[in-house]
């Protein structure tokens, strides 16, 4: 890519009511654009961040057998006053619209109805199970307040798998699997070290639900960690009963602020009852599915890394979900230099780096590097008459901001093969 190419544009004006950190950088660097509270457009820099983060969830839920597929957001209040969930007093973040027809319509806050409904056409049989279905869909959630950028949002996408077993004993062997999947997920975007299985309200499904809570000041739960056993409380169970169930102890557990980039629940047999979807056992009795529920939210993701990943100057992505790997910047406007620039560019390209290219040579230096640091790719190269004369390339990594001057076969040979 091209900076000179890209149509859009760092800014120093947002929007005046926004609060949160990660909606600021990604707005100031032209990753997202807001169109109202809680609800972001992605602009190309903020859709490549997503599409990565939305590629390594999806390798996870492959790995252990999911499969994917793409669920319509509009229901029908049919479907969902079976399971009682059509109602506002019991649901009250529902979207709801209706047909020219004058039938009633909502858009999907989630699809434990809808996927349970398919099934019904396809599992009759002990032999059909398990199936681990899963899908990236956008949701809607008529929130009462969004404040955390795209942390909390009225319209976003979300990944939920849901599983479909004989018992719970197979269920609870998958669940094993997806925690940690989940684990994996965040330790590949580079969450891991701060998040933490956080035991929380399982409502009326179980005795828990788990939570994937990263540390973060922006977080809007507050848990209760033990750091020794890496096991976390949400504050709405926290009992002595809770403790004493976990092996926990009141002395050892710190108070944080998390924000939830994950769950996992053990749904039972409520929607398969509810939606008739039985199967024929070993002996050809009548069964319920068991269920489960697990979800994750790409865009969330993004916000807390660019929560705990940023600084005075802007966003600090990790190589894993960073738009490109480099920021090349020429800082001279000699015709030498920039012929040499733009062949490091296709050579980069030509090896597989992706490479953002700052050709912009009629902004001022200064400009192109608050620009640099505002959009935070882990490496940046620049190319200048100071470093041509010290026989090579500045390169700067953006996480720790130590910079050296090393020839191009170093630079591809140290950081980026």
């Amino acid at each position: 890519m091209r900076l000179s190419q890209l149509f859009t544009k760092s800014s120093k004006d947002i929007s005046k009511d926004e609060v949160s950190k990660n909606a600021e950088l990604l707005m100031k660097g032209g990753y997202i654009f807001k169109e109202m509270a809680g609800v972001y457009s992605y602009l190309p820099l903020g859709l490549r961040v997503l599409q990565k983060i939305v590629s390594i969830i999806r390798e996870e839920m492959n790995a252990i057998g999911g499969q994917e597929i793409q669920m319509t957001t509009l229901q029908s209040k049919k479907l969902w006053e079976s399971t009682g969930r059509w109602s506002d007093d019991v649901v009250d973040v529902w979207f709801k619209s209706a047909l020219k027809n004058g039938s009633d319509l909502g858009l999907a806050f989630t699809h434990e109805e809808a996927i349970t409904r398919i099934m019904t056409q396809h599992i009759h049989s002990h032999k059909d199970l398990p199936v681990y279905a899963y899908q990236f869909q956008t949701k809607f959630r008529n929130e009462t307040r969004a404040k955390s950028g795209i942390m909390r949002c009225r319209e976003f996408l979300m990944k939920d798998l849901y599983s479909f077993s004989k018992d719970k004993k197979s269920h609870d062997e998958f669940y094993e699997k997806i925690w940690a999947a989940y684990q994996r997920i965040f330790e590949r975007v580079g969450l891991g070290e701060y998040t933490y299985v956080t035991f929380s309200s399982g409502g009326s499904f179980s005795k828990f639900s788990h939570e994937f809570q990263t540390i973060c000041d922006a977080g809007e739960d507050t848990i209760y960690l033990d750091r020794r056993k890496k096991i976390a409380i949400n504050k709405e169970v926290y009992n002595e009963e809770v403790l004493n169930s976990l092996g926990l102890k009141a002395e050892d557990l710190e108070e944080l602020r998390g924000a939830e980039v994950g769950n996992i629940f053990s749904l039972g047999e409520r929607f398969s009852s509810a939606l008739k979807l039985h199967y024929s056992d070993e002996n050809g009795e009548s069964k319920a599915a068991f269920m489960g529920s697990y979800g994750i939210g790409p865009g969330r993701v993004m916000g807390v890394i660019v929560e705990l990943f940023s600084d005075e100057a802007g966003i600090i992505w990790p190589e894993s979900v960073a738009p490109f790997k480099v920021h090349l910047l020429c800082l001279s406007k000699e015709k030498s230099l920039i012929e040499k620039a733009e062949n490091i560019y296709l050579e980069l390209q030509n090896i597989g780096v992706e490479v953002l290219f700052d050709d912009r040579f009629d902004l001022n230096a200064g400009h192109r590097l608050r620009d640099s640091d505002l959009l935070g790719m882990p490496y940046r190269m620049i190319l200048s008459d100071q470093s041509l004369k010290k026989g090579g390339i500045e390169l700067t990594v953006r996480k720790n901001g130590k910079s050296e001057i090393i020839s191009l076969k170093e630079v591809i040979e140290r950081y980026l093969s």
